[in-house]
């Protein structure tokens, strides 16, 4: 399928977290490293062959018991500072009839500030402040992947006994739950205990800060793509905006960059942008080279990655890239969106463009 152009209707915003001053970016990176005022009421335990932990989640039924009438689940990653955990619930609201036959599920990844803050057991999982967005293992109690916890996920939802009637499994991440979630969708594991369970997966990734790449590729100013030189911008193919360098013990080895891509266009992939995600400042990490050189702008960088999509598959992907007007970096606004609820729910009103 050719990539797509959806443009949804204007929605308001909810909240934000960057402004464009450099007191905010300092304010953000302060309110990522201090402790969340809330952590979720129940818990997923998680158990692999490198050890086990716990990790805080909120389900909207209870998955321990038969849910027949379920058709739709949808797992909501939240953004860097894990404070935005109640899309779910808001979501839902402006879903109405849409979400009457899905359950909601909500994971927490916690650093050591909110465990000690919260005075939470030694079996909570905490990953570093930038790790658990980048698929890498917790510090304790036990070196799990954070891409692990959707494994497990994904693994219950796929219990027929308990979801006999699952149609589709959505996995939405906004900001750095959007980086997390396109990451996933290129390296995770999950997606194939699925497709023998003939539950179909969608990956909605809204307004992340940057994208991964396959190739030294990257956009120029007439629209072409060509080359980067490592020399002028060191470490722009490095994980997690390339396979190179450093990635998680998760990731299969040994890569193959054009197996993981073959994989990655065949999925369906939603990219959310909203419009007013247009601050060349409003990003705390974003003035390095491998950041610029993706575009200058959360929805510059959306855009240029739509084009690199359709570049590399030459037109045929199942991506699709849909467009919130007036909207910035708002989790609620984009997911409540005309397009937000298309992506989520498939609904009607997301006017295509091609």
């Amino acid at each position: 399928m050719r990539l797509i152009l959806i443009l949804g209707q204007t929605m308001f915003g909810i909240f934000i977290f960057l402004t464009a001053n450099p007191d905010a970016v300092a304010a953000e990176l302060d309110l990522v490293k201090t402790s969340v005022p809330v952590v979720l009421d129940s818990r997923l335990t998680i158990q692999t062959s490198t050890g086990k932990g716990e990790v805080p989640v909120h389900v909207s039924r209870d998955w321990t018991t038969r849910q027949s009438d379920v058709t739709r689940a949808i797992i909501i990653v939240h953004g860097w500072p894990r404070r935005d955990v109640g899309a779910d619930e808001y979501v839902s609201k402006h879903a109405g009839k849409a979400a009457l036959n899905t359950i909601f599920i909500t994971p927490q990844f916690l650093i050591e500030a909110d465990v000690t803050g919260h005075q939470l057991p030694a079996e909570t999982l905490r990953w570093d402040f930038h790790g658990w967005k980048q698929g890498y293992d917790a510090q304790a109690p036990a070196p799990i992947s954070s891409f692990d916890v959707i494994d497990r996920i994904f693994q219950r939802l796929a219990d027929r006994n308990k979801f006999p009637n699952l149609k589709i499994i959505v996995l939405a991440g906004h900001s750095a739950g959007g980086q997390f979630v396109q990451r996933y969708a290129v390296v995770g594991h999950g997606a194939y205990a699925l497709s023998a369970a003939d539950i179909h997966v969608r990956y909605v990734v809204a307004n992340p800060a940057t994208y991964l790449y396959f190739s030294d590729k990257r956009m120029q100013a007439d629209g072409s793509f060509a080359s980067v030189d490592a020399k002028n911008c060191p470490g722009f193919r490095n994980w997690n905006m390339g396979l190179l360098g450093k990635l998680p013990d998760y990731v299969a080895q040994p890569v193959s960059g054009d197996r993981l891509e073959k994989s990655y266009l065949a999925r369906d992939v939603v990219y959310l942008l909203g419009t007013a995600d247009n601050d060349p400042n409003a990003d705390a990490l974003g003035m390095s080279c491998p950041y610029e050189i993706q575009g200058a702008t959360r929805y510059a960088r959306g855009l240029a990655y739509a084009k690199y999509i359709n570049f590399s598959s030459q037109g045929h992907s199942n991506h699709r890239l849909m467009e919130v007007p007036n909207v910035a970096h708002h989790a609620y606004a984009m997911y409540s969106s005309t397009c937000g609820l298309a992506a989520l729910f498939d609904t009607p009103g997301c006017k295509i463009k091609e």
